[in-house]
């Protein structure tokens, strides 16, 4: 009895499915990338060198006129598959409009923290539920893997990454740290501070990490009590 119940219907479970959806569909597109690579590896000496989208795979399989059955089969192929990757992309596109909006609607604050925006947004919430679970910000870095694992030895205070944890929430900290990181905002000033201290990269950006974690778990505690203190 003292498990909290499942709301089915709650705003952090239709942003978890849309979430999910967006995942498999960006899965998908890879996956149909990675087939066109190996095509126009079989079509063009050495393959096709970096990033590969749908206009410029476009552009590349106008100037390809194949010699041969298999090469024309090949290019047919290509072509059939680059079908496919404009349909993900226009249903991607779509999906994250729709994110947008029901983030928006939520009232979310989340959406102030540098670095976050709809989309991870979305993650979050559809991760985390009720945040009311998590009885301290301790609670909920442990929840989402970045309270970090201490590995001294001696003198030397080290500590490493913990993989406990829900990956999926740890991996949306993650990319809001590494933005904060790179930018002049408090986040980036921290993680240059921590460098400056004598620890590395992934040192410090751990760090950053689990104060992006705490700032996340204080915006939801907010958003939480928000409609109670404005009832009031």
């Amino acid at each position: 009895e003292r498990l909290a119940p499942v709301d089915p219907e709650a705003a952090s479970e239709a942003l978890r499915l849309l979430s999910e959806r967006r995942e498999d569909l960006v899965a998908e597109r890879t996956r149909a990338l990675n087939r066109l690579h190996a095509l126009l590896l079989d079509l063009l000496p050495g393959g096709v060198a970096g990033k590969l989208s749908a206009d410029r795979a476009a552009r590349i399989l106008r100037g390809i006129r194949p010699q041969g059955a298999s090469a024309r089969l090949r290019r047919r192929l290509a072509s059939e598959v680059l079908r496919d990757v404009r349909t993900l992309d226009r249903k991607i596109a779509d999906l994250e409009r729709r994110i947008e909006g029901e983030v928006e609607a939520s009232g979310t604050t989340l959406t102030e923290i540098f670095g976050v925006g709809p989309i991870l947004a979305a993650t979050i919430l559809g991760t985390v539920g009720d945040v009311a679970r998590f009885p301290t910000k301790a609670h909920f870095a442990s929840y989402s893997g970045t309270a970090p694992l201490e590995t001294s030895s001696g003198e030397v205070v080290r500590h490493r990454l913990s993989m406990a944890g829900n990956r999926k929430l740890n991996y949306a900290l993650h990319m809001v740290a590494t933005s904060q990181a790179r930018s002049n905002a408090r986040g980036g000033t921290y993680y240059r501070k921590k460098l400056d201290e004598g620890k590395s990269r992934k040192e410090a950006l751990r760090c950053l990490k689990r104060r992006v974690c705490d700032a996340v778990f204080r915006s939801l505690v907010a958003d939480l009590e928000a409609p109670s203190s404005s009832a009031a």
